[in-house]
């Protein structure tokens, strides 16, 4: 089949909420500082209510991927679930508007549209609180054989294993881009999905990823180790190779024959760190699936990171292709 796409992802579909907050604001709602939690459709409307005035966007960690894959020029396709009402509908015109190929099938019937609160402390420090909604009842129905086999590489997001389905839908996409010689990614997406899914995770690195994306505490996590070194040297006997951020300190690119250290690009002010690792994952990816070295790669990601974590908001606000093409990377 014809290479339809650069990147084909596969994430939760999510409207993302973003406002600045302080550390009394996390503490008076028993908020963990820096963490992810998964809350019911009341505790999203209690905490959406306390929120300070902040950005609404369409999101999700993948979402944001595919956006940054078509800020850099690339072609890029989504799929992911929304339901049948304003968000799902804001959603979807959102994802066209970047020029993505997102056609889903709404939901009806069921949960709402799944939204997630972010608030950022002074430190640029993300705590998110996600109503999952209708995003987790994306099943393997919703795998779209002609979209996954059509894309250069095939990028699954890892918060996605918290659904059966979704786990289900994941083994789907895994046949139909190994059937079709296609490369398959993962992002891990957070430490607690790693502790709640290791097993899960390594089992499914093994026998089907070709490339996994991290940060240092996630691929630690993953192997339940201190040493980052050893956490590296055990996830490319696993898979073929391993993008992993290491926030100021840049990324490490390694295979099993070959290590890459490539340094963050610099940033005047850190304004908010939502979205640095999906940026960083589109700019990688772009650069792979244009044939670019390992190194190059990585340093598009770690532009891709550095654009978004100057601003509110997990996606581009320039033109990451100009960008690049400004700093001589493309």
């Amino acid at each position: 089949m014809p290479d339809l796409y650069d990147v084909a992802a596969i994430g939760n579909a999510i409207v993302d909420v973003i406002a600045p907050a302080d550390d009394a604001f996390l503490a008076a709602n028993s908020l963990d500082k820096g963490a992810m939690m998964l809350v019911d459709e009341a505790r999203s409307a209690e905490l959406y209510g306390k929120m300070a005035k902040g950005v609404e966007t369409s999101g999700g960690s993948a979402g944001n991927t595919i956006a940054g894959v078509a800020s850099f020029g690339g072609k890029a396709a989504y799929l992911g679930k929304v339901a049948d009402d304003k968000l799902g509908e804001t959603y979807i015109r959102d994802m066209r508007a970047i020029g993505a190929h997102f056609e889903p099938t709404p939901l009806v019937g069921g949960p709402a549209t799944a939204v997630s609160m972010i608030n950022v402390t002074p430190d640029a420090q993300r705590t998110m609180c996600t109503y999952l909604g209708a995003s987790v009842r994306f099943t393997d129905a919703d795998v779209t054989p002609a979209v996954i086999e059509g894309a250069r590489i095939v990028y699954l997001e890892g918060y996605l294993f918290d659904a059966e389905a979704a786990r289900k839908a994941f083994a789907k996409a895994a046949a139909l881009a190994r059937g079709s010689g296609r490369m398959l990614a993962l992002t891990l997406s957070d430490g607690f999905v790693v502790d709640r899914h290791r097993d899960g995770l390594l089992g499914f690195i093994e026998t089907q990823v070709d490339l996994v994306f991290a940060n240092e505490v996630e691929i630690k996590s993953l192997f339940q180790t201190d040493s980052f070194e050893a956490a590296m040297g055990e996830i490319v006997l696993r898979a073929k190779m391993a993008a992993v951020t290491r926030s100021e300190q840049g990324s490490v690119v390694a295979t099993n024959a070959e290590t890459y250290a490539v340094p963050a690009f610099p940033v005047e002010k850190v304004v908010d760190t939502t979205g640095a690792g999906d940026q960083y994952a589109a700019g990688f990816m772009f650069g792979l699936a244009r044939g670019r070295s390992l190194p190059d790669c990585a340093r598009l990601g770690s532009l891709a990171a550095a654009e978004v974590i100057s601003h509110y908001g997990p996606r581009p606000q320039v033109s990451l292709q100009t960008l690049a093409e400004e700093k001589g990377l493309l």
